[in-house]
Formats: C-alpha cells, structure tokens, sequence
C-alpha cells in the first residue's frame, strides 16, 4: 500500500508541474477570456490515456507503475475542477457560446482522443 501511495505521490507532482508549465507557455501567447491551456492539457491528457491504457494491456507494468502514471501523473495533469471552474467563469461572463464550446470541445474531442490514442497504441 506505501509504495502505491508514493507512487501516486511522486506521479502527482511530476503531473502538476507539467500542467503549471503548460499553462505558462500558453497564457504567455495567447491572452484570451477562452481556458485554453486547460483545454489543451485535458485532451492531451485523453490521447496520452487511452494510448497507453492500450499499450499496457501488451506490455506488463507493475500496479505501482500503473498508479504513478493513471492516478499521478495523468490524474494530476488532467483537471476537472478547473473545468468546471472555467464553465462557471464563462456563465458568470455572459459567454454562454463559449461556454456550449468548451464543453463540447472537451468531451467530444477527449473521448475521440482517448480512442485515437487507443487504437495508436495497437500498432505499436
């Protein structure tokens, strides 16, 4: 159970640190009322997934293993709460548009990114 616990642990932070830096990156060119660093970072997060969630079912790794990078890394790269943050922000701006966008957006091109990367990983 530690080793589980540390793995989540470490994974978290190398996922938060890899978001922030994402983030920083994508505000600093682009200015906009529009969260797209979060966007960016949930799908990105959707391909890398189900990428590996495909490559893992022909190649073993350890359940520790599998925490660090599903529950650590990914769980803490991806956010759910900013998004539903940013909806709320969105609302409270009168961006109902970009609101409907953004959920969409996120839910229909996260759930083709995870199949995408799904089935990019059975050709490898």
């Amino acid at each position: 159970m530690i080793e589980k616990l540390l793995a989540v642990a470490f994974g978290g932070s190398i996922g938060a640190v890899l978001r922030f830096l994402i983030y920083q990156l994508i505000e600093s060119k682009h200015k906009s009322d529009f969260p797209w660093a979060t966007l960016i970072v949930n799908l990105i997060g959707s391909l890398v997934i189900g990428f590996l969630w495909g490559y893992f079912t022909k190649v073993y790794i350890s359940p520790s293993f599998r925490m660090l990078i599903f529950v650590g890394i990914l769980g803490s790269f991806t956010t759910f709460s900013t998004f539903a943050f940013d909806n709320f922000s969105l609302i409270r701006n009168g961006e109902f548009t970009l609101m409907t966008f953004y959920v969409l957006s996120t839910n229909v091109l996260g759930i083709v990114l995870s199949f995408a990367g799904y089935s990019l990983s059975k050709s490898f």
